[in-house]
């Protein structure tokens, strides 16, 4: 009887898909190449530019601007690029990749066509992924910028044999909204039609495993199902045994941070925003384990991850980073002085969270004894290049993953300055097997990022 390559265990209506056990499948049963997946995170605000583009942190300290001037400073702002391949040097807002210098490359002068009629950072986050123009938005009768984003459109051909197409990912915690959608959301079906992305960890962990209406009914998943692992497990060889064993445990962490979670918002001061007390290290780590967890069970190969929502001025709690709540997006307009490098601890502890992504990933074994980031593209940028100029030239992106070999990492590209980011996009759709010619208003691929 023929094995299917991916096992199950059931409870209650609780599903749990298991990684690739070769103890099952048998000796006939090869262990096919794992599949290629994307993740896309998405950082709030713009960076501190002159302490991430590598050249310009002893340099003279920028004009601010701000207001909707971001399509009116290009040309007396930018500093242009000398395209090219460099070596990866860090600079101190990248020193926590320092563990990660061979799995990712840095790439400058990427832009994106701005559009009038929609607030900078609204536009900067609900437009990231879609890359419309303003040309092709008013052919379109579009009123912003927000067509059919990248991941959405990297789903239609690639992700038929997951249970989700793609995977959206938030980590703004609070319950009432501040700002419109438009800030808070980069995964877009069509114009004005939201991928609604999951906040709540909690109602993540539902999704993968079931329907939320089930899940009031059960106790945890790991208990309903630890019976017939353990039994299963007697069936198993050594390696495999140690597969499942990382597998449980990697869900049962996962729910008691959750619960963890849940009390510090339940104890909180209710005179002051729930959520704040949640540590932001803690609760993006929890999301992004999620994810990963979903990679691992096949459950999606393509998911965003917005690490914050744009603008939204309501104090957040950066643990060991302030000693109490700020807001990140006032900061970011107080950079005179030395205000920038108060700004910097947040892109740095930004950073800290995309690099325990990646351990992670590197940590996680796939069916071939590769890792899960040597199979991968791991994107990480911001939609504006500069928060306190609101620029759209400049896009900060690193690509961290081999994706199955295709990308040569551990370098510095420089595109020539004006390069389209619908170009990069471009880029990891073909990357991620999409056969399409063209993304938005792309005018070719950033063909320095093959292997």
């Amino acid at each position: 009887m023929p094995v299917s390559r991916r096992q199950f265990l059931r409870a209650n209506g609780a599903v749990l898909a298991l990684p690739f056990l070769p103890s099952i499948a048998g000796g006939a049963v090869k262990a096919t190449q794992p599949s290629k997946k994307l993740a896309m995170v998405y950082v709030p605000n713009g960076l501190v530019r002159r302490c991430f583009f590598p050249g310009e942190e002893d340099g003279e300290l920028p004009g601010f601007v701000g207001g909707f001037n971001a399509d009116k400073i290009k040309d007396k702002k930018r500093i242009q690029n000398k395209p090219g391949i460099y070596p990866l040097e860090l600079t101190s807002t990248m020193k926590p990749l320092a563990d990660h210098t061979k799995d990712i490359t840095l790439v400058t002068g990427l832009d994106r066509t701005f559009k009038n009629g929609q607030d900078v950072h609204a536009q900067g986050a609900s437009a990231y992924m879609t890359s419309v123009s303003p040309e092709q938005a008013s052919e379109k009768g579009m009123r912003y910028p927000n067509g059919r984003s990248l991941d959405q459109v990297i789903g239609d051909h690639v992700g038929h044999s997951t249970i989700f197409r793609t995977l959206e990912i938030s980590c703004n915690g609070f319950k009432q909204g501040k700002e419109s959608i438009y800030f808070d959301n980069i995964s877009w079906y069509g114009p004005d039609r939201i991928a609604p992305s999951i906040r709540d960890p909690k109602k993540l962990y539902d999704r993968l495993f079931m329907r939320d209406s089930y899940r009031s009914h059960i106790a945890d998943v790991t208990d309903l199902v630890l019976a017939d692992a353990k039994h299963l497990s007697k069936k198993l060889g050594r390696d495999d045994r140690r597969t499942l064993n990382e597998f449980m445990s990697m869900i049962r962490d996962i729910e008691v941070r959750t619960a963890k979670l849940d009390k510090l918002a339940a104890d909180a001061d209710v005179r002051i925003p729930k959520n704040e007390v949640i540590p932001r290290g803690d609760y993006i780590k929890l999301q992004a384990d999620l994810m990963l967890l979903a990679f691992r069970m096949g459950i999606t190969n393509i998911a965003t991850f917005m690490v914050g929502p744009e603008r939204w001025d309501a104090p957040l709690f950066y643990k060991d980073v302030f000693p109490k709540p700020v807001q990140h997006h006032n900061m970011t307009h107080n950079q005179k002085g030395d205000g920038y490098k108060q700004l910097q601890k947040i892109d740095i502890f930004h950073m800290e969270q995309y690099a325990y992504i990646l351990e992670r990933m590197k940590e996680i074994k796939e069916s071939d004894g590769s890792t899960m980031l040597d199979n991968s593209l791991v994107t990480y940028g911001a939609g504006l290049g500069d928060g306190a100029t609101h620029q759209y030239f400049d896009l900060p992106l690193i690509v961290a993953g081999k994706g199955q070999g295709q990308v040569k990492q551990g370098r510095f590209i420089q595109c020539k300055s004006g390069t389209l980011n619908s170009n990069m996009w471009l880029s990891l759709a073909k990357l991620m097997g999409v056969e399409i010619d063209s993304y938005a208003d792309s005018t070719g691929v950033v063909s320095d990022l093959w292997n």
